[in-house]
């Protein structure tokens, strides 16, 4: 049996567990001496469903070659989200650009109460149950990033609490010391 490893797999991730969401194409039209020049820029959101997701910008002369591009960057900056139970451990807001993102925890069977680009980053994420409020600017790209932002800024409470009782533990300790 041959044991094929891909640029993806090194973060142990299996490649037909991912789904891919499109959430925006957009058609940039370039004015150059010959006329217009047409091109396509898409965001995709890429996760496994289980806790890990990413997101990506890909742009290319052609539609199905943007998205491609796209699901490549989102793979490789995929990031593992800390969920507790179906939902999210704490309440968080980010910002990026002038888009300002929410994210609540919220009881099992609420399900995802979230607009179109915030909802592609929970549900590729694994996020069975959340509340989501999207502020000011609604623009899909930046909400698509300030929602990863936010995602990415979770803790685990209790790998948090073990953290800050070794910190509390060590500065005893060296306060001990200097007595």
């Amino acid at each position: 049996m041959v044991n094929y490893t891909t640029e993806n797999n090194r973060t142990g991730i299996d490649e037909k567990s991912i789904t891919e969401r499109v959430v925006k194409i957009s058609r940039v039209a370039k004015v150059v001496k010959g006329g217009r020049h047409l091109s396509f820029s898409a965001v995709v959101v890429v996760g496994d469903g289980e806790g890990q997701v990413g997101i990506g910008i890909g742009k290319a002369d052609a539609v199905p070659n943007a998205i491609k591009k796209g699901a490549v960057k989102a793979r490789s900056n995929m990031i593992r989200v800390p969920v507790a139970g179906s939902t999210i451990p704490h309440e968080i807001t980010a910002k990026f650009g002038a888009s300002e993102v929410m994210l609540k925890p919220a009881s099992p069977g609420t399900g995802v109460i979230a607009g179109g680009s915030v909802r592609a980053v929970i549900e590729c994420a694994g996020v069975k149950d959340i509340l989501t409020k999207a502020r000011r600017s609604t623009n899909p790209v930046n909400c698509v990033k300030a929602t990863f932002k936010a995602i990415s800024m979770l803790k685990d409470p209790a790998t948090e609490i073990s953290k800050r009782k070794r910190l509390a533990d060590s500065n005893s300790e060296s306060s001990n010391l200097e007595k």
